[in-house]
């Protein structure tokens, strides 16, 4: 008996909206850690200094934020039930990010960005959370294998 369940339209665009995003967040982390000249020459010194400052905990939350969504993102196009598991690593790799940024350095953040590292931070958040409660819902009902 073939139990094969159809792939809906929506998890293609969900997919492909997903690793879009999630690429501009890829785009950001590699090019601030390659400290790549043209790309950091867009920010002042101090807010270079910022980011380049990050102790390894820091810097591994990051990357498991930003790496976590970008595989997240593919294996939900590959149907793979994975997806739930790298947007979980990644949730755990945003905490980490937004415990140090929020919870240790809000005052160089807000003197440096004003109220911006706060508002995208929270879309980040919901972006997050949402990808992690679709790719749920997307395994349970047997479209991810």
């Amino acid at each position: 008996m073939n139990t094969t369940v159809k792939t809906p339209w929506h998890l293609w665009v969900v997919g492909v909206l997903s690793l879009l995003w999630n690429a501009m967040g890829a785009f950001d982390y590699t090019m601030t850690k390659l400290d790549a000249a043209r790309y950091l020459a867009e920010f002042p010194p101090d807010q270079q200094a910022y980011f380049q400052s990050f102790p390894v905990w820091a810097n591994a939350g990051w990357a498991l934020g930003v790496w976590g969504s970008v595989v997240g993102s593919l294996l939900l196009l590959g149907r793979s039930r994975h997806a739930v598991t790298a947007f979980i690593v990644s949730l755990v790799g945003l905490a980490i990010s937004t415990f140090y940024q929020f919870g240790m350095h809000w005052g160089d953040l807000q003197r440096m960005f004003g109220n911006f590292p706060a508002i995208f931070t929270a879309i980040i958040w919901v972006v997050a959370i949402a990808l992690l409660i679709y790719s749920r819902r997307q395994a349970a009902s047997g479209v991810l294998r």
